[in-house]
């Protein structure tokens, strides 16, 4: 095996994305530094990063000066911020998009969170943010909201490579998946070269179990007491049991031979809420070939530093995890009312985010001026 367990990671087939991005990072040689150090392969931002970058340090008050001066709007000013750290961030991954052949050395950007029920708006706006950054190796995020799922066969259709966020449950899931090959199917018929897009979908961890935990707390018995943080594990597991059968079915196969790539599953919402678990669970629970984690830092430092990587942890787990849920089924706790719950407060939490982000841009601008 490899040294660190970064490594053995990458080495089982699980691509290291950092789950931050800012413009003291991309400047400082931070990111490089993790590219070097830690095995990072791609980046994931969304609104709550920027809000965080953009109201910390100094970094960003050259452009912002600039922004002020030439009279633009704050919608025009953050989509200018965001798009130059997004391209700057995917320059420093371009030589990892090449030797890979496109999957990874991924920068993630995601269109505006209030148009997560907007297809037609989420559509135009994945374009623009493609043609924007104005590299390939971009990654559009498209919330999986039901409106969502035409704007993923559109956007991938047209040839742009899609990270489909906020997917809570395997309905939704499946949806995901069969939205990814109509637009595969879409751009096969376009003429369009199936190898040049890819796409992840992104399926939340950690956020499962705060919201069951809650709910097996307030049982109280002995036996939902056993079950807590366990579900968003083997939630996760059941999705990439359901990747494979996907992906092995005669449609997938069909577009696969045609040049097109999996959708790989991405591990989101990995840095744990209960400080009483273990920090790194979320990564070696979730280790399994052709698979993302994205990690804020926090959680990547804990993983290189003493991460147990003991091979394929996800395969051999499926009839444990269905007897996890179907436990919690038997409590009254239903799945999918949970997912349906979170997909609902994970679009608001980004609206907020979205929001906080608008407004510390506007107050710099006004500062400026």
């Amino acid at each position: 095996m490899s040294s660190t367990p970064t490594a053995q990671l990458s080495a089982l087939g699980v691509s290291i994305w950092l789950d931050d991005l800012s413009r003291d990072r991309i400047t400082s040689g931070g990111l490089a530094s993790l590219i070097e150090q830690r095995d990072v392969v791609g980046v994931t931002t969304n609104p709550t990063i920027f809000a965080t970058a953009l109201a910390t340090g100094t970094t960003y008050d050259a452009q912002i000066r600039d922004l002020a001066a030439s009279g633009v709007d704050v919608i025009d000013a953050v989509f200018e911020i965001t798009t130059d750290d997004v391209a700057a961030a995917a320059d420093i991954f371009a030589p990892i998009y090449a030797s890979t052949a496109g999957r990874d050395g991924r920068v993630s950007i995601e269109v505006e969170p209030g148009l997560a029920h907007d297809a037609a708006g989420t559509i135009a706006q994945a374009r623009q943010l493609w043609a924007k950054v104005g590299r390939p190796n971009v990654m559009v995020k498209i919330p999986g909201t039901l409106e969502g799922l035409e704007a993923i066969t559109e956007t991938i259709g047209a040839g742009i490579s899609v990270n489909v966020t906020l997917i809570f449950g395997l309905e939704r899931y499946r949806e995901v998946i069969d939205a990814y090959l109509a637009g595969l199917e879409k751009a096969r018929a376009a003429g369009i070269d199936l190898a040049t897009i890819h796409s992840v979908a992104s399926f939340f961890v950690s956020r499962v179990d705060t919201e069951i935990d809650k709910r097996l707390s307030a049982i109280g018995t002995s036996e939902a007491l056993a079950l807590k943080s366990k579900a968003g594990v083997a939630n996760a597991r059941l999705a990439y049991e359901l990747f494979q059968q996907a992906f092995a079915e005669d449609r997938a196969r069909a577009l696969i031979e045609a040049g097109a790539n999996v959708q790989r599953p991405l591990w989101a919402s990995t840095g744990v809420k209960d400080p009483s678990l273990p920090d790194t669970l979320y990564v070696t629970q979730l280790a399994v070939a052709d698979t993302v984690n994205t990690m804020p830092e926090k959680t990547l430092e804990a993983t290189f530093d003493h991460a147990s990587i003991e091979g394929d942890a996800v395969t051999g787990a499926y009839e444990q995890s269905r007897a996890v849920l179907a436990e919690l089924e038997g409590l009254g706790i239903s799945i999918a009312e949970v997912t349906a719950l979170l997909e609902k407060e994970g679009v608001e939490k980004f609206i907020v985010s979205w929001n906080e982000l608008l407004d510390t841009v506007a107050a710099a601008l006004e500062a400026a001026r």
